[in-house]
Formats: C-alpha cells, structure tokens, sequence
C-alpha cells in the first residue's frame, strides 16, 4: 500500500503547475488560476514532509517551484490580499521556514517577515484574540488556530526572541475558556463575541455543533505550535500539550468502530451525517505525531493508525485506469457569509463531498509520514 500511495502523490504533482493544481477542487470549480492559499499551503507542508521521510527530491521540488511563482525577491507575495486580513492566507508561510533553512534564498525569509508584520495589523476582538476574517468580525474560528499560530509561534521563535510567543498562546487559552464544551470536552466551530451573528447563541456567543474538520484544525494547531514553542516557556508548552491530551481524550470516545470520525462528531448514525476522510485525517496525524513526540500516550498512535486504517477501507478507491483516488471529503465548510451558513447539523451534511481535495489529501499524506516515521522508529 505504501508504494501506491508514493504513486498516487506523485500523479497529483504531474497534474499539477503554479498555474493550476490537480488538488484544489475549489479553485478548479470557480475556473480560476491558482493563487496563496491555504488549501495549497496544506498540500505543501504535506510534500516538504514526504522529502523529509522518504528522501525524494521531487516533492521538495514542486514544493519549492509553486512557492518561487508567487514569492518575489523582496518578499511580497504575489496574489495576496493585504486588505482581506484572513487567517487563512497565513498558513502557507508555514513553509518559508524550512525552504529557507534548505535553499538560503533570502526572499523566503523577506517573505516570512512580510506575513509576520500582516499579523501585527490583524484585526482582534477586545480580548485580543486574531478575527478569523475582516468580513467576519468579532469571530473566532478553530480553523484560524491552525492557519496562523503554528506559523506565529515558530517566526517568534526562530527570528523575535519570542517577542510574540505569549500572545500566540494566550490565543489557545481562550479558545479553550469560550468554545469548550465541558459536558463533551469537544470545541464548538465558531464564536461570536458581539453575539451578533444569527447562528451565535446569545448567551456563550458560540456556534451549534462540533464540526469534524474544525476540531481537526485545532488539534493539529496544539500538537504543531507545541513541536515548535521554546520548552523554556515551560507553563506555555505543557498547557498547550495538556489542552492536546484533553482533547484528544474526548475525541477518543467518538471514533468509529471503524476508526473513522463523523461529519458532526457526536451525531453518528443519524440520517445526513457520514465519516469524514479530512477530520479523521488531521485526527490521525495529530494522535500519530503527539505520541511521536511523547505528549499524548501509545493508545493514540493506535487510535491514528486505525483511523487511517478506517479511510483506506472505505475511502481510498481506484478509478477506471486503475489510479487511486481519496474520497469522502467535505469540499468546504463555514459559518455566515452570503450562503447564510447557520451551522446546523443539516447545513453541515448538505455540503458537497469530494474526491481528491487538498483538505482531505494533505491530511492524509501527513498522517501517512507519520506511520512511516513511526514505522522507522521502531
């Protein structure tokens, strides 16, 4: 399985070009070229990760070409809007630190710089935590955890003297306080704090439901900010690994005999809701990598292998040519906009599933590393 799987990343990057890539169905839908995103920003961290494990330069070099199309020499970035102030547009500078560290092409670091100072003119709600977008103001979204604070905390820490280290983390320390459910121990999608939004409930300003691949953003951003926060920061580096053990214990209960996690998480079974191949994927990759690391215990990196166990069974299909394809992934998901997203179950189940999309494949081949990481390990 393996190999067919080297074989299936490598078919998407020979379909793919800075112009347009085989894995944002998104972009592809709406007929427009390719641009600094995060759906391509995932895909690239996940291609920087194959070259680390396996040794194959092509995935470096696809990864470095697609960033060198938008990156210019003194560090702008080609495509991005300064004026949108979106988290989401964040994650992909992820990889201009090791392209740096690889390369030593200056205009990487220029760049990182760039994306940093686009933080420092993020709006923030009055307690100081980043609006996940201008056009969404006041709200916090799980989503926007994992699209900037990785990034955040490791720019701080590799270039700031870990000016802005506490900042970033007081981001997770709130999340916690306001879009925690105790009885559950899972995360609410989104919060409100005007409690002006129609899906907001006007009391704890958060969404309705737990939303898979929300909660699977967030604890990817605990297990990837910890792996990259100074352990000097000794209170800030165990909260964030002690929010990771907790989250991943109450995420523990509702996986699937079949490993996989559902579409609303605590709704299996009803009529609408299906396993999801990106959360279970990000679950996945957090249990497997935690454990790697030594935050969380064995028992999850047990719980991340069934889980992919879970999307290779139902989920990973081969097409007429004998070519394997990822299936079952939510195309996308959000709250408000011109959609009138209310974040109910329904609306969560009536999005459109897809094959092949960086949200779901990105996951999975950082998952996939992480079993071969483990696999050498031991």
């Amino acid at each position: 399985m393996y190999e067919e799987i080297d074989r299936y990343v490598l078919r998407l990057i020979e379909q793919s070009s800075p112009e347009r890539t085989a894995w944002n169905v998104e972009r592809m839908r709406q007929g427009r070229p390719a641009n600094w995103n995060y759906i391509d920003g995932c895909m690239m961290t996940a291609l920087l990760s194959m070259t680390e494990i396996t040794g194959d330069r092509r995935y470096f070099d696809f990864a470095e070409a697609f960033i060198d199309a938008f990156v210019n020499d003194d560090g702008s970035i080609r495509t991005f809007k300064t004026e949108g102030h979106t988290l989401d547009d964040v994650n992909e500078g992820r990889v201009l630190f090791p392209l740096y560290e690889k390369t030593g092409k200056e205009k990487y670091k220029k760049a990182a710089d760039f994306l940093r100072r686009h933080l420092d003119a993020q709006p923030r709600t009055a307690e100081g935590s980043f609006w996940h977008k201008q056009i969404y103001p006041w709200q916090v979204w799980l989503d926007g955890l994992y699209m900037a604070q990785p990034f955040y905390m490791e720019y701080e820490t590799r270039y700031n003297k870990m000016k802005g280290c506490i900042d970033s983390f007081q981001q997770f320390v709130r999340v916690r306080k306001y879009m925690r459910d105790p009885e559950t121990g899972l995360y609410y999608h989104g919060y409100d704090e005007s409690r002006e939004m129609y899906w907001a409930d006007p009391e704890t300003g958060c969404s309705p439901n737990f939303w898979l691949r929300a909660l699977g953003w967030f604890i990817c951003a605990l297990v990837d900010t910890a792996s990259v926060i100074s352990e000097t920061l000794y209170y800030e580096y165990r909260t964030l690994v002690s929010m990771l053990q907790e989250l991943a214990t109450a995420l523990l209960k509702y996986q699937d005999e079949d490993g996989m996690f559902w579409q609303v998480v605590n709704y299996p079974n009803e009529e609408g809701n299906y396993r999801e191949t990106s959360g279970t994927a990000l679950i996945a990759y957090a249990f497997l990598k935690g454990a790697r690391l030594g935050y969380l215990d064995e028992r999850f990196a047990e719980a991340g292998e069934k889980a992919l166990d879970g999307i290779f069974d139902r989920y990973l299909t081969e097409d007429e040519d004998g070519n394997l394809e990822l299936g079952g992934i939510c195309l996308v998901a959000g709250l408000g906009g011109k959609q009138r997203r209310d974040g109910s179950r329904e609306y969560y189940y009536s999005e459109p599933v897809v094959k092949n999309e960086a949200k779901g494949t990105a996951p999975f081949i950082l998952a996939y590393t992480e079993l071969l990481r483990k696999a050498v390990k031991s």
